[in-house]
């Protein structure tokens, strides 16, 4: 199983490092371009919270984008929010199907291990890579809070970034069930998947209708709006983030157990 789980980490740490560097760097950039923009956001602020559902849709009816937290939460937030899902969609999504895709399964299910070992190390592949992604991109931004030295709420920031992993973890584990069920690589579903579920919450903000079903998406739970202005975190969308979690990988191991691998 260590073998197998080395073998990932290896075929999977130069996607990592991309990702890491692509979200970590363009977070890092957009933190250091408040203090050059901090005087025309204070102009603009009062403009931005009173665009309607624009303003509801991003947390600018809330938020003032003049503070570093406020900018923090509707620039830098969306851009991580929807980079880090999409890295775990693509990520999860590819992890089981490639093997049939690229031809290894030959090699890879001729090991002396079970396929549950081989399924147990790919997911485990992928939590370490998402954990490490937080931490990375954790890194650049603190670096950036620093560089500033401006102040920043840490416990809020904190928070922002569990829920982010918790997100990524859930859309993780329903691309990873998805895995299981093809022997296509579907990057482009998982894309999909990544993207629709930010489309919801984005519409979800606006709608009247939708807003008492946000806590369906995953994006519910880790609005960086809601986070930086002490909006409790509902349990039902916790709740629900950890079912599509458990039920996606439990559904990869029974599906791929029973599944006529293609040569």
């Amino acid at each position: 199983m260590r073998s197998v789980l080395k073998r990932e980490l290896l075929l999977n740490i130069k996607s990592l490092l991309i990702w890491c560097i692509s979200v970590g760097l363009m977070g890092f950039a957009c933190i250091l371009l408040y203090q050059s923009m901090e005087g025309e956001m204070k102009d603009m602020a009062d403009a931005f919270s009173n665009m309607g559902a624009f303003s509801e849709a991003f947390g600018m009816s809330t938020l003032s984008i003049a503070t570093l937290k406020g900018y923090f939460a509707t620039e830098v937030g969306a851009v991580h929010g929807l980079g880090s899902a999409m890295f775990a969609a693509i990520t999860a999504i590819g992890i089981i199907s490639k093997e049939e895709d690229a031809h290894t399964g030959e090699f890879t299910f001729s090991l002396p291990l079970s396929r549950s070992k081989i399924i147990a190390a790919k997911g485990i592949c992928v939590a370490i890579m998402l954990i490490v992604f937080t931490a990375v991109c954790t890194a650049f931004y603190c670096m950036a809070f620093k560089i500033l030295g401006e102040e920043m709420p840490m416990d809020q920031f904190m928070k922002f970034m569990g829920m982010q992993l918790l997100m990524n973890m859930e859309i993780a584990g329903i691309c990873f069930g998805i895995s299981s069920l093809t022997g296509k690589n579907r990057m482009g579903l998982g894309l999909g998947i990544a993207l629709l579920f930010y489309a919801y919450d984005v519409m979800g903000r606006v709608i009247p209708n939708l807003k008492d079903y946000l806590f369906i998406g995953p994006y519910s739970y880790s609005n960086a709006s809601e986070i930086f202005t002490g909006v409790a975190t509902e349990g039902k969308a916790i709740a629900l983030a950890a079912a599509f979690l458990i039920g996606g990988v439990v559904f990869a191991f029974l599906r791929f157990n029973k599944r006529d691998l293609a040569s």
